[in-house]
C-alpha cells in the first residue's frame, strides 16, 4: 500500500508492474473497493503495465486532509480527484478504466480532459450524470432499481447505513450481482474500506446531491457546470454491459451511444452483474490492453 497528498486527499492506492509501463488507473465503484481489481491488476502488471488502483473518498485508508472540507461524493469531486492523483504522481496521460463511481470519474477526466486520457474502459457507458433532469421520473422497472438511492435521501437512510454498513452492502452485491457467488471472505475483505470515517457522509451526499437535494462543493462548481452540458466523450473507448447487472440494464447503452464521438466499442457480457472486474476478471483486463496497445503501438 502506497500514500501520497493529491488536491484535497491523502490518496490510498496499490501499484504494480514496472514504474515505466504503460500507466493504467483502475477505478472502484460503490460500495466496492480495490479488491475489485484483485485479478486484473496482476494481468496487466504481467501485460508490462504500471497499474494504480485507488481507493475512492471515503474508503479503506485514504483521508481528506482537513477536516474543514465538505465530504461531498459528487461526481465533479470524484473527478477532480482523479486528476489530482495523476498530477501528484506525475502522469500525464493513461488509461482510465473504471465501473461505478469509478467509471464515472473516469469518465469526467476523460469528457473534459481529453489529453490526460489514452483510452477509457467504463463500465454502463456513458456514465456523467445529467443532474438536470434528475428528477423526471423512469420506468417503474428502474424506480425500483434505485430504491437504495432514493432511501439515502432520507435520515432514515443515513442512518440506516450508518447502523449496518456491511449489511447494507451486502445486500447491494447480492441485488446487483445475482449470478455471481461470492463468499464471506471476499465480502468482508472489501467491506473493511467501508469503515472509514467519511464513508457514510461522502455516500449519502452522492446520492442527495445528484438528484439536486444537497448542496455542492463550491470547489468544484466549475466542473459542474461542465458537466451540466454533457460534454461528449471523444477519446478510444471500450464500453461495457452485463446482462445480469441489477443496476442499470445493458440496453441503457444504446441511448447514450451519441455522448462518444471517438472511436468506440461496446461490448454485452453474458451472465455478469454490476461489479465487472471482479465478475469477469480476464475480459475485463483484455478490454485495457487493447486500449493500451492502440495508444502505444
Amino acid at each position: 500500500m502506497k500514500h501520497i497528498q493529491a488536491g484535497v486527499l491523502k490518496v490510498a492506492y496499490l501499484e504494480s508492474g514496472p514504474p515505466d509501463g504503460a500507466p493504467v488507473f483502475l477505478m472502484h465503484g460503490f460500495p466496492y473497493d480495490v479488491h475489485s481489481y484483485g485479478e486484473v491488476a496482476p494481468i496487466l502488471a504481467a501485460a508490462g503495465c504500471r497499474v494504480i488502483v485507488p481507493y475512492l473518498r471515503g474508503y479503506g485508508p485514504t483521508r481528506f486532509l482537513s477536516e474543514a472540507t465538505p465530504r461531498s461524493g459528487e461526481q465533479a469531486a470524484l473527478g477532480a480527484d482523479l486528476l489530482a492523483l495523476m498530477d501528484a504522481l506525475v502522469i500525464p496521460r493513461a488509461v482510465l478504466a473504471g465501473y461505478d463511481w469509478g467509471g464515472r470519474a473516469a469518465c469526467v477526466v476523460a469528457a473534459l480532459w481529453p489529453q490526460r486520457c489514452a483510452g477509457l474502459v467504463s463500465v454502463n457507458s456513458y456514465n456523467i450524470q445529467n443532474i438536470a433532469t434528475s428528477l423526471l421520473p423512469d420506468t417503474p422497472e428502474q424506480e425500483h432499481r434505485f430504491w437504495y438511492q432514493y432511501y439515502f435521501h432520507s435520515e432514515r437512510g443515513r442512518a440506516g447505513l450508518a447502523r449496518d454498513r456491511r449489511g447494507f452492502t451486502r445486500l447491494l452485491w447480492e441485488l446487483w450481482s445475482p449470478t455471481w457467488v461470492f463468499d464471506d471472505e471476499t465480502f468482508q475483505r472489501s467491506a473493511d474500506a467501508f469503515d472509514n470515517p467519511d464513508f457514510v457522509d461522502v455516500v449519502i451526499q452522492s446520492y442527495r446531491h445528484r438528484f439536486a437535494l444537497a448542496d455542492a462543493d463550491p470547489a468544484y462548481a466549475d466542473i459542474e457546470r461542465r458537466l451540466a452540458a454533457q460534454p461528449a466523450i471523444s477519446v478510444p473507448a471500450i464500453t461495457l454491459d452485463g446482462t445480469d447487472d441489477g443496476v442499470r440494464p445493458a440496453a441503457f447503452a444504446t441511448a447514450q451511444a451519441h455522448r462518444f464521438t471517438g472511436p468506440r466499442s461496446h461490448r454485452i457480457v453474458p451472465g455478469v452483474g454490476h461489479n465487472m472486474p471482479q465478475e469477469a476478471p480476464q475480459l475485463f483486463a483484455d478490454a485495457v490492453m487493447e486500449l493500451v496497445t492502440q495508444a502505444n503501438p
